[in-house]
């Protein structure tokens, strides 16, 4: 399991990518409020492609790039099916990608088996 974290890093470049390849990727940052917010995801205040810019990448690539314990658990691909417009093409690859970091990240917590 000791290569997780690696994966988990291309896993953070292929979502950068995805959002730059359909134009999601913002050039501006929100407002320090709407990155302040308390509620899961940001949900009341950015979008699910803001907050994985903005959020989720930059906090992810600080614990791996200071060794910090990886969360031991997570779901991002169940609220981002909610976000996703149904039957997108361009979102599958996206998706995909969210789903493969909940499963490493279950792999790594001893949840799910590795493969």
């Amino acid at each position: 399991m000791h290569d997780i974290p690696h994966r988990i890093a291309a896993v953070l470049l292929e979502v950068e990518a995805s959002l730059r390849a359909t134009g999601k990727w913002g050039s501006e940052k929100p407002p320090a409020s709407a990155l302040a917010s308390a509620e899961p995801f940001c949900f009341d205040t950015l979008s699910l492609e803001q907050w994985l810019q903005w959020i989720f990448i930059p906090r992810m690539k600080h614990i791996l790039e200071h060794r910090q314990p990886l969360p031991k658990q997570s779901a991002i691909f169940e609220y981002a099916q909610v976000c996703v417009p149904t039957g997108d093409p361009r979102a599958v690859s996206l998706l995909a990608q969210i789903r493969r970091f909940d499963e490493l990240i279950a792999i790594q917590s001893g949840t799910r088996k590795y493969h």
